[in-house]
């Protein structure tokens, strides 16, 4: 098993107010939409106060060439995942010390709002004195299911590797990717909902010398985790390549394929780790939107209170796509919990599909 030692967030510089960000769609758009009042409406129901971005607002009433876009992408995120994995190594909260670098033996890189080859694991490298043989793991095109994938894979990564530890850095600017001669209804959609966030995660195998360094009396162990597609969804959600850059593509449908497909998917993992849903102590969801956290709590019959944490997320970052799930467990593990305590940590992703992870607060047993 791995456990979970540290997690950490970092808000990009330029917060704006979701009535901003509304007042600049209605300039945009209005001559696109006869009823552009109606449409941004979303703005105002979605259940988001602000969010945060790498760049001002001036950015976006320009133009810019897919060039110019991912140059900006590559440096600003390096710079921004720099700090969150500092923050990560260094959270007091979490552990007795600071971590060092060189202490890492992997590194799962999750983003997938800009390109670069090299990765950019290997430019975060650069800047922080991690050993030189530290395996690299990027991870590209997996969008909002990128953080509890990211999880995943560092978690196995550590069950062939029991004394290592993981860092699981997600980085997405997904205001990078705005488009503003797009008049879909899917970019006004985006435009009222995605945001730029960077999270990272400290996993560490059962048999890693890093445990001693918890600070918590009970901390979550990782227990197993599912992944599941569903067949011949791609146009469900994510990105259309064209000259001009990285096109959003969000289906109105998203909201009723949670609600349909999400139930039997969950079902079918808690019936392999004989669990009944009602032993989720813990539900630690990436907040895809308002629609979809209810679309969450209908399927999965759970109350507006075990979504708290996500709604609290969506309401101060929007979606943010991979590192949103991140933000909400460093939420829910800043809270105290007892021994045995359950959480299921969920994300739905381009594909379409759905990345579980089971948790559970566990003491120096594994």
């Amino acid at each position: 098993m791995s456990s979970i030692l540290s997690v950490a967030t970092y808000d990009l510089p330029y917060e704006l107010p979701q009535n901003q960000t509304m007042e600049f769609a209605r300039e945009l758009f209005s001559e696109s939409y006869q009823d552009i009042e109606r449409l941004l409406k979303v703005f105002a129901n979605g259940d988001i106060e602000q969010r945060h971005f790498s760049v001002p607002m001036e950015w976006f009433k320009e133009e810019h060439t897919l060039g110019e876009r991912n140059h900006e992408y590559i440096k600003s995120a390096t710079e921004y995942s720099v700090k969150a994995v500092e923050a990560c190594l260094s959270n007091d909260f979490f552990l007795k010390r600071t971590i060092d670098p060189s202490e890492i033996d992997a590194i799962v890189f999750v983003s997938s709002t800009g390109m670069a080859t090299p990765s950019l694991d290997a430019r975060l490298m650069n800047a922080l004195p991690f050993r030189s043989e530290t395996k690299r793991i990027p991870l590209w095109g997996l969008g909002c299911a990128g953080g509890a994938a990211g999880l995943s894979r560092g978690h196995e990564y550590c069950l062939a590797y029991p004394e290592a530890a993981v860092l699981v850095v997600c980085v997405e600017l997904c205001g990078l990717t705005f488009q503003k001669e797009d008049r879909s209804k899917s970019n006004l959609i985006g435009t009222s909902l995605f945001a730029d966030g960077v999270a990272c995660a400290l996993l560490a195998g059962e048999k890693s010398p890093l445990l001693q360094e918890s600070t918590q009396q009970y901390r979550p162990v990782i227990r197993s985790t599912h992944s599941t597609l569903m067949p011949n969804s791609e146009d469900v959600m994510g990105w259309d390549v064209q000259d001009n850059g990285l096109n959003v593509v969000f289906s109105r449908s998203i909201p009723t394929i949670v609600e349909n497909w999400l139930k039997p998917t969950v079902d079918a993992y808690m019936e392999k780790e004989q669990l009944d849903i009602n032993e989720v102590d813990e539900f630690i969801a990436h907040p895809g939107g308002k629609k979809v956290l209810e679309a969450y709590e209908k399927s999965l019959g759970f109350s507006k209170e075990k979504t708290e944490l996500s709604r609290q997320v969506l309401q101060q970052h929007g979606n943010m796509s991979s590192p949103t799930v991140l933000y909400v467990l460093e939420k829910a593990l800043e809270k105290p919990h007892e021994l045995g305590e359950k959480g299921l940590i969920a994300a739905l992703g381009p594909g379409f599909c759905s990345e579980l992870l089971l948790v559970e607060w566990a003491g120096d047993v594994h």
